[in-house]
């Protein structure tokens, strides 16, 4: 990592006039503005797939407002077409914009999995909706208004009443109407009131202008409260007694001469800026030519140390062993690649995996996550044996297992066999062995992150190992969680990853929690499922009634004992709970699996029981964390990186009692 320090005679300058322009100016801070004003769910629709669309769609809108402050995005390659709209007011700094929207789109899954949402911040605004609503401006059923409970300050005096509803009602006409002149924007201020207007680019000039006529009459309703907002489908306005945008905007004042003085300083001030800043990308340009030739000798020495390494296997090697891979020979598909088999030229059998993606501009990293695998050893993982980088793909090389995956055996239509109670507890207690290897009993914490049955894979004896680390992470022993992109298998996804992308061994936990209710119950996680008892809500209920042999597999016509069933069930139930802290460690949940007089405490309900019963309470819980802003660094590193990560911004919001039965 590449450092600037004031060490050099540029940046010192550049920091000796910084310090100037902060002593001569008195500035105010800049603020993306996160409060929530408004957040509406529509309660008509559910869908039962729309959560995986959902996340695709807050994916890419993410990298379309990167570099722009207004982003529409349609999806129709899914089950149901989804719109999304966002929009930032246009005094905000891009930085601010990306913040007020990450914000934005941690709060709107709160509607999930209704097919429709709107947000409202004080900075921007969020839509998704299942038509095409970009150029509505208005509507009698969704616009709405907010006015403040306090009044304005000298409201009780009449003659000071009525100064201030005069100003407020010449303040939003001007306001409005400029904002239709300057192409959806503006900011004014007079004698002690401030206002705002924002259109959405989508709706047009005459949108603009149909939607600000009717947003001027709403918050003149407000009146005489100090503050109130008109949240209308195409357009925002809002005024108030406190300064709330970050430019001056168009304040009125009788110092004109003080303004002009300013503004002449102001542009002085500007070419020098401008003269600094383009000697500042000189020489960051320069640095730039340097570390890349330092990145590309060291990755020259990265594959020459590679080319020597036992872990390196020749891409036309394994592309003969696979018959070029030849669709025969194909054994797997996941979300990282196809699986294919072949004999290597010494007679060993292996599995060789082709990545979907190029590792070229990340060699170093694939590299030392090969290193770092290969060197796990454990009876219930599936051992990588090394991989190939220099070819026009990247390939991965494993043992190969030749049994199939564990959801075959207990999910496939035209199974052979069925595992007996036996065989299926011992692939419960060796899949939790192999996980709390992963997460304590190697030299690194690893989280697996896509823990499922279709990733358990069985040998000659039915013994599990653990397949798939495409999407492993590393947790150094100083972190107690990593925000990182969201990758998985939605239903085994645990709430807290999937909504914030906040990942600990504990998602690996509510995965495996998953996994267990599917091997005794045989049947398959719908936990997104309309209309359909998921498998979490049929053990919960058995659970409440003392009844969870029920829960067991018909198929094993009652040949299992049925109080070591009710506790691996109950164990089940455990790993799923909403709270991560209540959650057990993979460690506890082999000492419960294998110790009979072990005491296993009471779960608590478990979220995400079902579609329907998806609503705002579920991800209350999970949202009341730290505060937005002690992670809002990070959050802009993962939106300026990868349009496919999910923010783990953090709310400290919560809704007031009417908004809760509002959304209810």
């Amino acid at each position: 990592m590449h450092s600037l320090t004031l060490n050099s005679p540029l940046l010192y300058t550049t920091w000796l006039f910084s310090s100037f322009i902060h002593s001569f100016f008195s500035l105010s801070l800049a603020d993306p503005r996160i409060t929530q004003s408004g957040l509406f769910c529509g309660n008509s629709t559910r869908f039962k797939d729309l959560i995986p669309a959902f996340v695709k769609e807050m994916g890419t809108l993410s990298q379309l407002i990167t570099n722009a402050h207004f982003a529409t995005y349609h999806l129709n390659n899914s089950p149901i077409p989804i719109y999304a709209l966002a929009q930032c007011h246009g005094d905000l700094s891009q930085t601010d914009c990306l913040l007020c929207y990450a914000a934005s789109r941690t709060k709107i899954p709160r509607c999930l999995p209704s097919v429709s949402a709107r947000i409202y911040l004080d900075g921007c605004f969020l839509r998704y909706d299942k038509y095409n609503f970009f150029q509505e401006a208005v509507s009698p059923s969704l616009d709405s208004r907010k006015c403040s409970q306090e009044k304005a300050l000298g409201s009780g005096d009449e003659s000071l009443k009525l100064k201030f509803v005069t100003n407020v009602g010449y303040l939003v006409a001007n306001v409005t109407h400029k904002a239709v002149e300057n192409g959806g924007f503006a900011a004014m201020g007079i004698e002690g009131v401030y206002a705002l207007a924002q259109c959405w680019e989508s709706v047009g000039e005459d949108g603009c202008m149909e939607c600000l006529e009717k947003s001027e009459k709403a918050v003149k309703g407000c009146l005489p409260s100090k503050e109130g907002r008109a949240m209308n489908t195409g357009c925002y306005l809002r005024y108030s007694t406190d300064k709330f945008f970050n430019h001056e905007g168009e304040l009125e004042d009788a110092h004109r001469f003080s303004g002009l003085l300013g503004v002449t300083i102001g542009i002085a001030l500007a070419a020098v800026a401008l003269l600094m800043l383009c000697l500042l990308a000189a020489y960051a340009r320069y640095r730039n030519l340097l570390i890349k030739k330092e990145e590309r000798i060291n990755l020259e020495k990265i594959s020459i140390s590679f080319n020597k390494s036992s872990l390196n296997f020749k891409y036309e090697t394994l592309e003969k062993v696979t018959d070029y891979f030849n669709p025969s020979r194909k054994i797997g598909q996941g979300g990282a690649g196809s699986v294919f088999v072949g004999t290597l030229p010494n007679g060993q059998t292996v599995a060789v995996k082709r990545l979907i993606f190029n590792t070229r501009e990340w060699v170093d990293e694939f590299f030392n996550e090969v290193n770092l695998i290969s060197g796990i050893q454990h009876k219930n993982l599936v051992k990588l044996l090394g991989c190939s980088i220099e070819g026009p793909e990247s390939l991965l090389v494993y043992e190969y297992v030749p049994n199939k995956s564990l959801d075959h055996f207990i999910f496939g239509k035209n199974r052979t066999r069925i595992l007996n109670w036996k065989e299926r507890f011992n692939i419960i207690v060796g899949t939790a062995e192999g996980l709390a290897f992963l997460h304590g009993g190697c030299k690194e914490r690893i989280i697996h992150r896509d823990i499922k049955s279709s990733n358990v894979l069985l040998d000659e004896n039915l013994t599990p190992k653990i397949a798939d680390f495409g999407l492993v992470r590393r947790f150094d022993a100083d972190k107690t969680h990593l925000s990182t992109g969201v990758a998985g298998t939605i239903g085994y996804m645990a709430p807290e990853y999937l909504i914030r992308g906040q990942l600990t061994e504990k998602a690996d936990v509510y995965s495996f929690g998953i996994l267990v209710l599917e091997i005794v119950m045989g049947k398959r996680c719908n936990a997104f499922i309309e209309d359909s008892k998921s498998i979490l809500q049929t053990a919960w209920q058995l659970y409440r009634s003392n009844r969870l042999d029920e829960a067991v597999d018909p198929c094993l016509r009652n040949d299992f004992p049925v109080q070591k069933a009710s506790r691996v069930l109950q164990i089940g139930l455990l790993c799923t709970q909403a709270s991560v802290a209540l959650r057990p460690s993979m460690a506890e949940v082999v000492r419960m699996l294998n110790t009979s007089d072990c005491v296993i405490p009471p779960p608590n309900q478990p979220p995400f029981i079902n579609a329907t019963l998806l609503e705002p309470e579920s991800f209350r819980r999970f949202n009341r964390t730290n505060s937005f802003v002690s992670n809002a660094a990070t959050k802009l590193e993962v939106f300026s990186h990868s349009s496919s990560e999910s923010s783990s911004l953090n709310s400290s919001y919560r809704p007031s009692r009417s908004e809760e039965l509002r959304q209810e």
